[in-house]
């Protein structure tokens, strides 16, 4: 099996909840970014490290192409 060219990948605001209706484009992103800061809430840093380090990991998985991974680390590297 070859593999394939990496998919591009969405770099605009897309964020959605299935059934929500929004009224402004960056409400579900603001969403996203609370319930995120939601999750830290009361760890540690170590604690926080470690869920953001869990939360890379299941994504990642869920993602599954690496080609796509390998792209998302390379513009996330290329921001500083």
């Amino acid at each position: 099996m070859t593999p394939s060219a990496p998919q591009a990948l969405i770099l605009t605001p897309n964020f959605q909840e299935p059934g929500r209706r929004y009224f402004r484009d960056f409400t579900p992103g603001d969403d996203f970014y609370e319930a995120l800061i939601d999750m830290h809430r009361d760890l540690s840093d170590e604690q926080s490290e470690r869920a953001n380090a869990r939360l890379i990991l299941i994504l990642s998985n869920h993602i599954g192409d690496i080609g796509v991974l390998r792209e998302a680390m390379r513009l996330a590297r290329a921001a500083d």
